[in-house]
C-alpha cells in the first residue's frame, strides 16, 4: 500500500483520530477518578479534624467538671484540667482515629514565645509546615496544608502520590497561652484506588484503540471499495467492455453515487451501440448506391454505346444513386453543423408564412404520394429567433411525416399562441411510433424498427438535428404517437426571446 493512497492517508489519519479520542477519554476519565481521590482526602481530613476537635472539647470539659468537683481552683484547677486532658486525649484518640490520621498537639505555655509538641498521636514523622501552624494560631481558625495539583496523569505510569493532607486546628487549653492541634491524613487508601483502576483502564484503553481501529477501517474498507469497483469498471471501459456495474447495496450515498455511475455506464453502452447501428448502417447505405453505380458504369461500358435505352437507364440509375449518397454526406454534415457554436440571428418572423412555405416545398417533393397538405390559414403570428433555422427544423419534422404517411394520407402544421409561447403542431396519419421508442426518438442514430426500410433511407438523424435547433432557440420539443394512426410533433417557441447559446 503506497503511503500517497488514500487507503494509507485514511487509515493513518483513523489512527490518529482513535489515538485522540480512545487516549483523551482515557487521560480524562483517570483525571476526574484522581480529582475526586483528592477531594475524598480532603473531606476525610477535614472530617478527622472536626472528630479530634469534639474528643479534645468533651474531655476538656469533663476535666474541667472534675475540678470543680475537687474543690479546685485557679492554678491548682488549670494544672488539674491539663494534666487530664494531655493524658487522657491522646488515649481516646489512638483508640478511635489514629488507623486513619496522625495527631500531634502543641502548647505554649505562659512566657514562651514557640510552640512545642506536647504529645503525639501516629506516624508524626511527617508534619506539617510550623509556620501554617503558626498562622492557625495567629487566625485562630483552622488552616489546611494541602498539597498542590501534582500531575495526576503520572499515576497512569507509575503508583499514585496524592501527598499529605494537614489540617491545624487552634484550641484554647487551660493552663496553656494557647495550642494547636496536627492533624495529618496519608490518604493511602484513595491512593490504592487509583493504583487498582490503573490496570483496567490500561486494558479498556488498548481494546477500545484496537476497536476503533477495526471498526474505522471496515467503514473505510467498504467505502473505499467503491473506488475500487470504479477503477475495475473504468478499466473494463477502457478496453471496450461496457457490460458492466457497480454493485447498488442499501440505500445511502455510496450506492446513489453507484446508480449514478450505472446510468452513466448505460448511457454509453447506448450511445456506443446507437453509433455502431449508424456505422454499419451508414456502411450498408454507402455501399449499396456505390456498388450499383459500378455495376451500372461497367454495364455503359460494355453495351451503353450500342443500346440507347440501356444507356439511359443506367444513367438514371446512377443519378439515383448518386443523389441517394449525396443526402447521406448531407445529413451527415448537418449532424457536424449541429455540434458546432452556429450563431443564431435574433430577428422578427411570421411563423405561419414558414410553416406554409415548408409544406410548399414538401407538397412539390412528394407530389407522386398525393397527400393532402394543411397549414395554418389565419393571418401573420409574430415571433422573435432565427427563421432559416426554425425553418430547417419544421422542414425535417415535415419531411419526415411525409415518408411515414402512407399514400392518400395528411400532413398538417398549425399554430397558437398560449401565453408567452408560440405552439407549432406537426400532424401526420402514417405508420406512427411504436411506444419504446418515443423516448429515443430525439437521440443521434436512433431509428426505430418500423423506419428501417429501403424506401424511407432515413439514418437517424433528422430529429436529432431538429431538437437541437428547438432547444438552441430557446423552445421545447415533445412527441406523441399511435401504431397506425399516426404521429404528432408539438414545437413550442418563446414569442419575444431571443436565441439563447446553444447548450444552455
Amino acid at each position: 500500500m503506497r503511503l500517497t493512497s488514500i487507503r494509507a492517508r485514511v487509515a493513518l489519519l483513523s489512527t490518529l483520530f482513535a489515538l485522540l479520542l480512545v487516549g483523551g477519554v482515557t487521560f480524562a476519565t483517570y483525571f476526574f477518578v484522581a480529582t475526586g481521590m483528592r477531594s475524598s482526602a480532603e473531606a476525610t481530613s477535614d472530617r478527622l479534624a472536626g472528630a479530634a476537635e469534639r474528643v479534645f472539647s468533651r474531655y476538656q470539659a469533663q476535666a474541667v467538671a472534675d475540678a470543680q468537683a475537687a474543690g479546685l481552683t485557679g492554678a491548682a484547677a488549670d494544672d488539674f484540667v491539663r494534666e487530664q486532658v494531655l493524658r487522657v486525649v491522646p488515649e481516646v484518640v489512638s483508640q478511635g482515629l489514629v488507623y486513619e490520621g496522625s495527631f500531634a498537639l502543641s502548647v505554649t505555655t505562659t512566657g514562651a514565645a514557640e510552640l512545642d509538641v506536647v504529645w503525639t498521636v501516629g506516624d508524626y514523622g511527617r508534619a506539617g509546615d510550623p509556620e501554617r501552624r503558626q498562622a492557625a494560631l495567629d487566625l485562630g481558625s483552622r488552616t489546611r496544608e494541602y498539597p498542590s495539583l501534582p500531575p495526576l496523569f503520572l499515576g497512569l505510569f507509575a503508583p499514585a502520590d496524592l501527598g499529605l493532607y494537614v489540617v491545624h486546628l487552634p484550641l484554647d487549653l487551660a493552663g496553656t497561652r494557647s495550642a494547636v492541634l496536627d492533624v495529618i491524613y496519608d490518604p493511602a487508601r484513595e491512593e490504592a484506588i487509583l493504583d487498582s483502576t490503573r490496570l483496567p483502564m490500561v486494558a479498556v484503553t488498548v481494546v477500545a484503540f484496537a476497536t476503533s481501529l477495526l471498526i474505522t477501517n471496515l467503514i473505510m474498507g467498504w467505502a473505499l471499495s467503491l473506488i475500487t469497483s470504479i477503477k475495475r469498471t473504468a478499466d473494463s471501459i477502457d478496453v471496450g467492455r461496457l457490460d458492466v456495474h457497480l454493485p447498488q447495496v442499501g440505500d445511502n450515498e455510496v450506492t446513489e453515487l453507484a446508480r449514478s455511475l450505472n446510468r452513466l455506464i448505460d448511457n454509453l453502452r447506448y450511445r456506443n451501440e446507437a453509433q455502431s447501428r449508424f456505422i454499419a448502417d451508414a456502411s450498408h447505405e454507402l455501399a449499396t448506391p456505390v456498388a450499383g453505380i459500378r455495376g451500372y458504369v461497367n454495364i455503359l461500358r460494355a453495351w451503353g454505346a450500342e443500346d440507347p435505352g440501356l444507356r439511359e437507364e443506367a444513367v438514371s440509375a446512377i443519378d439515383r444513386e448518386s443523389r441517394r449518397m449525396a443526402r447521406l454526406c448531407s445529413d451527415l454534415l448537418s449532424v457536424i453543423r449541429s455540434e458546432e457554436m452556429v450563431e443564431f440571428r435574433s430577428m422578427r418572423y411570421d411563423i405561419n408564412a414558414v410553416s406554409r412555405e415548408v409544406l410548399a416545398n414538401a407538397a412539390t417533393r412528394y407530389m407522386d404520394k398525393h397527400l393532402d397538405f394543411e397549414g395554418p390559414s389565419e393571418g401573420p403570428l409574430w415571433l422573435h429567433g432565427d427563421p432559416d433555422r426554425v425553418e430547417e427544423a419544421l422542414g425535417i419534422l415535415v419531411d419526415n411525416a411525409c415518408k411515414y404517411t402512407p399514400d392518400g394520407g395528411s400532413v398538417s402544421v398549425t399554430t397558437r399562441r398560449r401565453r408567452d409561447v408560440i405552439l407549432i403542431e406537426i400532424a401526420d396519419t402514417g405508420v406512427g411510433i411504436p411506444e419504446q421508442d418515443l423516448p429515443n426518438v430525439f437521440e443521434r442514430f436512433y431509428r426505430s424498427d418500423l423506419s428501417r426500410s429501403k424506401e424511407t433511407g432515413g439514418f437517424g438523424l433528422g430529429l436529432a438535428i431538429a431538437k437541437h435547433i428547438i432547444d438552441t432557440s430557446g423552445g421545447d420539443i415533445a412527441v406523441k404517437s399511435t401504431i397506425g394512426r399516426g404521429t404528432t410533433f408539438t414545437v413550442s417557441l418563446p414569442r419575444q426571446r431571443g436565441k439563447r447559446e446553444a447548450g444552455a
